[in-house]
């Protein structure tokens, strides 16, 4: 029922099509899209995720994740107040309407960085955005990019692993992303993914000109 009562209010907000970013931990997703908010300051909003997880060093509620209670997060689902919930490693996480809106609400294009159950519960309402797949090399690649980060405990670099293979998998399936990138060079990468947005950056750097 939320979700389509989401999708109603997104179809009534004009604006820049948001981007649907998704891609197994340990992808580049991150270095991308710093990349991608640093070249084009102004253009993107990043749509701030809430999390059940403790907040790794360096990283800020707000600013990385909203941090919240399992408590707090399961009465948001039932209440609707997410677009899209998944659950990784014990840990819970998800994308609130309110975050998604106050991007959009600025004409920004809206980034979601999401797992690949988002992507299907998104494909569920009028939201229109634009998908892409950020994938790693190989799974052996992906694994000491894992390790060198030295966050896991084994247990949870192993069940991160199998998620990935799995996320490898299915982002595989015809339809799913308008675009799938192999982050096998980090130039190159950041050079596809500004190729599918260059529409929609064209049209919010024109509508700030105005």
């Amino acid at each position: 029922m939320y979700l389509r009562l989401f999708s109603r209010i997104f179809s009534a907000m004009a604006g820049p099509r948001p981007v649907v970013l998704s891609g197994p931990s340990g992808a580049g997703k991150s270095t991308l899209l710093k990349m991608l908010m640093k070249e084009y300051e102004g253009v993107f909003g990043f749509s701030v995720s809430h999390t059940t997880r403790d907040p790794r060093h360096g990283e800020e509620n707000g600013k990385d994740y909203h941090y919240v209670t399992r408590e707090q997060m399961t009465e948001g689902i039932a209440s609707g107040e997410f677009i899209e919930n998944a659950e990784f490693s014990g840990n819970m996480y998800g994308t609130s309407k309110a975050s998604v809106q106050d991007v959009q609400a600025k004409n920004l294009i809206c980034i979601l960085d999401v797992d690949i159950q988002g992507v299907k519960n998104i494909k569920k309402t009028d939201l229109n955005p634009i998908y892409v797949s950020i994938q790693p090399p190989s799974m052996e690649i992906l694994e000491k990019r894992l390790r060198d980060r030295q966050t896991e405990t084994e247990e949870s670099l192993q069940k991160r692993l199998e998620t990935a293979r799995l996320d490898i998998e299915l982002s595989k399936e015809p339809g799913i992303f308008d675009l799938v990138i192999i982050n096998d060079n980090l130039e190159e990468a950041y050079g596809k993914l500004k190729d599918v947005l260059v529409d929609e950056i064209a049209k919010v750097q024109e509508a700030n000109k105005s």
